[in-house]
């Protein structure tokens, strides 16, 4: 019984870890997309060059969840599972980071990392539901 016990402490406490426990929600419209608008959407929207290279639009949240060409970049709940948060994070080989902001990137544009605490932002929201609030 003890060892029963055990096991299933063991095995929720990553979800307890993960949950987001005393963590405020993150909203999209008032956290997540305003970084976005600053930092994304000047290439990943209309004929921008991340538009165009990825067909990846993030001009709002029903397009940030659409994805790319590629495929989906926002797997909710799961920051290490999304190819969004993983580029932003740094997580990725220098080329493919974004903004791109480095010598060794494939894009021609040029922006600024984001901040810690925005990267932060960004990967509580995936982890939250990444949903549309």
């Amino acid at each position: 019984m003890i060892a029963k016990i055990t096991r299933t402490l063991l095995l929720a406490a990553p979800a307890l870890l993960f949950s987001g426990c005393g963590q405020n929600e993150v909203s999209f419209s008032n956290d997540v997309q305003p970084i976005f608008e600053t930092h994304c959407v000047r290439c990943h929207s209309g004929d921008g060059e991340g538009a165009m290279a990825s067909s990846y639009l993030m001009v709002d949240y029903n397009s940030v969840m659409t994805g790319t060409s590629f495929g989906q970049v926002v797997v909710p709940g799961s920051r290490m599972s999304s190819s969004l948060y993983l580029v932003v994070a740094g997580k990725t080989a220098p080329e493919i980071r974004m903004p791109p902001h480095n010598d060794e990137s494939f894009a021609e544009g040029r922006g600024e990392m984001l901040s810690k605490n925005m990267i932060e932002t960004i990967g509580l929201w995936i982890d939250q539901g990444a949903k549309n609030n």
